[in-house]
């Protein structure tokens, strides 16, 4: 059948293609009469047929025909007008971090396209699925060095799951169905489609539908029933088994079979920090985040497991420290749908490559001709119940000065642990993820793999846009924050009622304390505190400005944030030389955690 090749393919991590392979087969099976329509008309009409209905972008002089349909289009597609091309793929990747949906963004050529990089990487390093268009100088004057003119195909192929370079207008339908399924089947992950100017002129026939690949969409890898069988057998006779999940379980919605599969085991359960939220940290069996600033309990839990089950994850190094050293004891089960991760960093005993959803449902199953007794790990849960009181998360509190600790608590508290909480990069991102329990799947959004600053705030205002009802919180540090807060201002255009809590200790803080605790104090080039007023920042955007510098002003500082009907930027003045702890030093082995 046609792309079968895809179900091969569309797990790897990257994929080289030239332009657009036609599906005349599968498109011309819609009923849809054939419209004369230039290029333009063609991508739009494509984005609407696959579900679009949002898009952040900037205009310039390569996309001015995609630009003049969707003005035409204005009532089927919303666009909003970002004022950085890094702020649109941001916002896109908050939209697509919050639904699951597809998210997209459109840029111009040249400088345009190369804005939007470290956004691509962002979601591709965590596998968030976009389709990112990008203009292109008419097609017979690439290669010409021509005004605005990149190699986009060249300069994103390292950190894209697919590129295409479209070089005529009929080929453009296709591409568009095609993307959008390679986005979002299997490891989900970024798409950029090229578009030179020329191509969006172009008259040709539309045909319309996505129905031939109806069949992709539906397609999950099963586990083969040994396998599952083998899991099981595993998982009975192990005596200090620990789950180890990742994004992989968020991105797969399988955070009810992994709940029920825990609660029927009563097996310890700790997330990486793009698994948060996949199980509720404040589930009895939940050990908190594990790595370098996991918790005591979580990194201990898994350096003396002698089963690690580890689920939609890829042994990165800030979960594994010093890698022969992590779990020595434990053998591996290793869930995941990308078969590139089986054995790249840890050898499995037992690889089942599969939709995480999927592979856990078949488990649960598996389990139900089982005769399962919860107590029999009790002598394993009483070691970690020791460790979690020897050295538990706490604030400490102070009169004087606010701690970055006691502020996340605070926010948790006023928000009643129902915000959607979207992070930037830093202490700050570490503090979230340590003290604001997450209830559910898509509760947390962060930059994980890139570790992108600047990620925060245009995110959160893309997750704001696709959840209307639900409180947004963008957490960021006064470096991250002043990367993108130009994005303020289309919060504030299109009446998106962003809340902003700068944490601010007026340094690049995680720097600063790699620098304190591995560099004899060498304070270099991280100094942050000739910074803007924000809160007449915030002012001059035409938001809310709101200051908060003693603990007695901090609860009434985020109320009123919070509740304000606008966008509201709360500027929390926190200890200045605060550090993360625990601490597992890069390379170090993860027991050997510096706790103070």
């Amino acid at each position: 059948m046609a792309f079968q090749h895809f179900r091969d393919s569309m797990n790897q991590s990257a994929v080289i293609a030239e332009p657009a392979v036609a599906l005349n087969t599968l498109a011309q099976s819609s009923e849809t009469p054939a419209l004369s329509c230039r290029g333009a008309e063609i991508l739009i009409r494509g984005l609407i047929a696959n579900g679009v209905d949002t898009i952040f972008g900037l205009p310039g002089g390569a996309v001015l025909h995609i630009y003049d349909e969707l003005w035409r289009y204005r009532n089927d597609i919303t666009h909003y007008l970002v004022r950085h091309e890094q702020g649109a793929v941001h916002a896109a990747e908050g939209y697509a971090r919050a639904t699951g949906k597809v998210g997209v963004a459109l840029v111009t050529s040249g400088p345009g396209a190369t804005n939007a990089v470290t956004g691509i990487a962002t979601a591709y390093m965590d596998s968030i699925p976009l389709v990112v268009i990008t203009g292109q100088v008419p097609t017979g004057l690439i290669g010409t060095d021509a005004f605005q003119e990149v190699d986009t195909f060249g300069i994103t192929l390292p950190v894209v799951k697919h590129s295409y370079l479209v070089r005529k207008a009929e080929d453009l339908e296709d591409i568009i169905n095609e993307a959008f399924f390679i986005a979002s089947s299997g490891k989900p992950g970024p798409v950029v489609i090229d578009i030179p100017k020329d191509v969006t002129a172009q008259i040709t026939e539309y045909r319309g539908g996505t129905d031939g690949f109806a069949e992709y969409h539906e397609y999950h890898s099963e586990p083969d029933r040994p396998v599952v069988e083998a899991v099981v057998r595993k998982i009975l006779a192990a005596k200090q088994p620990v789950f180890y999940v990742g994004g992989g379980v968020v991105s797969s919605g399988a955070s009810d079979e992994l709940i029920s599969l825990v609660e029927k085991l009563n097996i310890p359960v700790t997330p990486t920090l793009m698994g948060l939220g996949g199980f509720p940290s404040a589930h009895t069996n939940s050990l908190g985040m594990l790595g370098m600033h996991g918790t005591y309990a979580s990194n201990l839990a898994v350096a003396e497991s002698d089963l690690l089950i580890a689920v939609g994850v890829r042994f990165d190094d800030r979960v594994t420290g010093k890698l022969n050293t992590f779990a020595p004891n434990a053998e591996v089960i290793h869930i995941d749908i990308d078969a590139s991760n089986m054995g790249k960093l840890r050898k499995p005993q037992i690889p089942v490559v599969s939709d995480a959803a999927t592979a856990l449902a078949a488990i649960n199953t598996s389990l139900e001709s089982e005769s399962l007794d919860t107590e029999r790990l009790a002598t394993w849960w009483q070691k970690i119940r020791e460790w979690q009181a020897a050295v538990p998360l706490g604030c400490s509190g102070s009169e004087d000065e606010i701690d970055p600790q006691c502020l996340i608590e605070t926010l948790h508290e006023v928000t009643e642990g129902d915000a959607v909480i979207v992070t930037d990069v830093g202490q700050h991102q570490m503090w979230a993820a340590q003290f604001y329990p997450f209830k559910r799947s898509r509760q947390c959004l962060t930059s994980g793999g890139l570790g992108t600053m600047g990620f925060g705030l245009p995110a959160a205002m893309g997750a704001r846009i696709a959840l209307p009802d639900q409180m947004v919180v963008a957490v960021v540090g006064d470096g991250g924050f002043q990367m993108t807060n130009q994005e303020i201002i289309t919060a504030i255009q299109y009446n998106v009622p962003l809340k902003v809590v700068i944490m601010n200790n007026g340094y690049l803080g995680m720097v600063r304390q790699w620098q304190e605790m591995f560099y004899d104090r060498t304070y270099s080039e991280v100094d942050l505190s000739v910074s803007p007023d924000f809160v007449k920042l915030a002012e001059a955007y035409g938001a809310k400005g709101l200051r908060a510098t003693k603990p007695s002003e901090l609860r009434s500082v985020l109320k009123e944030g919070l509740e304000y009907d606008g966008v509201a930027i709360m500027d929390i003045v926190v200890k200045k030389e605060e550090n993360v702890f625990p601490i597992v030093p890069a390379g170090g082995e993860s027991r050997n955690m510096i706790l103070k």
